[in-house]
């Protein structure tokens, strides 16, 4: 039952083309899930979701810009009375999307072990992973009253059958690639070979990979595939050569990056004329004390400031916000 792993180099004509009058688009993408505690070891239950409140400020903060975030929402989320109320409304006026992620400790059915390796879903047997999605999947239609057509794997863990069962699914575009990014230490996909340009899966073009964008910044940038992995294992040295700006790796998040590096990092995305620039971060850091990055209220509205830098350099480099159901309409597949 395997199919292409989204962890592989697409070929060569594989990139995705899109309508000229479509021009370069950002994409804001929100994790929605549970808290917990992310120094501990992961559990199947006693998690709640009291940070769900929260996202009516945001949804209010994002319509002043036009953005259209797209809550990527799990089993806890799409199992929660208040989300649904939460994004009731803002799902009906098309101001905001839902799609689906995938924390398999949490969602049922539950025969795995709780641990590390199982925790990318990916690395689950084809059957359990296909009826964990699905299980997911048919909740968050029957609750939101829409059917998904975007997907992230919590913890970005794809593995060789996440394919087939998002292609089964009805699913457009995977986005749960983290272009740059090496989770093979931990028993996770290694997605650090591959570039921030969307491309087709499959050669029948049924399923879209939309990577997170991450850029490389500094001097060295251009050679940045093939130093960072080198330099990332260099410990201090990652680092200073950060501080020396002759190579960096910025994700565009406000989890850990800070607001001249986001923009910086917008700058570059603009440059390399991505036609979708991804950005992300995770629900519960929309209420102090739930992640590292939001210990505080100040934390908080510092991260508020971030959106509003980041939205603002964008909207002023002609980037305008898109959302899932523009992008789908203005491929081109021919």
């Amino acid at each position: 039952m395997a199919s292409l792993r989204l962890s592989d180099a697409p070929a060569e004509n594989a990139l995705v083309r899109f309508k000229a009058g479509m021009g370069q688009r950002f994409l804001l993408t929100v994790d929605t899930e549970e808290e917990f505690d992310w120094t501990q070891p992961l559990r199947a239950s006693g998690h709640t979701v009291d940070t769900v409140g929260w996202i009516t400020k945001f949804q209010e903060f994002c319509g002043g810009f036009g953005v259209v975030p797209v809550y990527l929402i799990d089993y806890p989320i799409a199992t929660s009375p208040l989300a649904a109320e939460v994004l009731r409304e803002p799902l009906a006026q098309g101001n905001a999307e839902v799609g689906v992620q995938l924390h398999p400790w949490v969602n049922p059915p539950h025969e795995e072990e709780v641990n590390q390796h199982n925790s990318f879903a990916g690395n689950l047997p084809y059957e359990l992973e296909r009826a964990k999605f699905m299980h997911l999947h048919e909740t968050i239609q029957r609750n939101f009253g829409v059917k998904p057509l975007i997907y992230r794997a919590g913890r970005y863990g794809t593995g060789p059958n996440t394919a087939s069962i998002l292609q089964e699914a009805g699913i457009a575009i995977d986005t749960s690639v983290r272009s740059r990014f090496d989770y093979s230490p931990g028993g996770g996909p290694d997605y650090s070979h591959l570039g921030l340009h969307p491309w087709w899966v499959d050669e029948a073009r049924t399923l879209m990979e939309l990577p997170l964008t991450s850029v490389f910044a500094g001097g060295l940038r251009h050679w940045g595939q093939r130093l960072f992995p080198a330099v990332s294992q260099m410990g201090r040295m990652q680092g200073a050569m950060a501080r020396l700006r002759l190579l960096d790796r910025i994700p565009l998040t406000p989890e850990g990056v800070t607001i001249a590096e986001a923009l910086r990092a917008v700058d570059l995305a603009v440059e390399a004329q991505l036609p979708v620039v991804v950005l992300s971060f995770h629900s519960p850091s929309l209420s102090p004390g739930y992640t590292p990055y939001v210990r505080t209220a100040g934390d908080l509205d510092r991260m508020y400031d971030w959106w509003r830098a980041v939205f603002t350099r964008l909207i002023a480099a002609r980037v305008k916000p898109t959302s899932v159901k523009e992008i789908m309409e203005s491929v081109v597949l021919a």
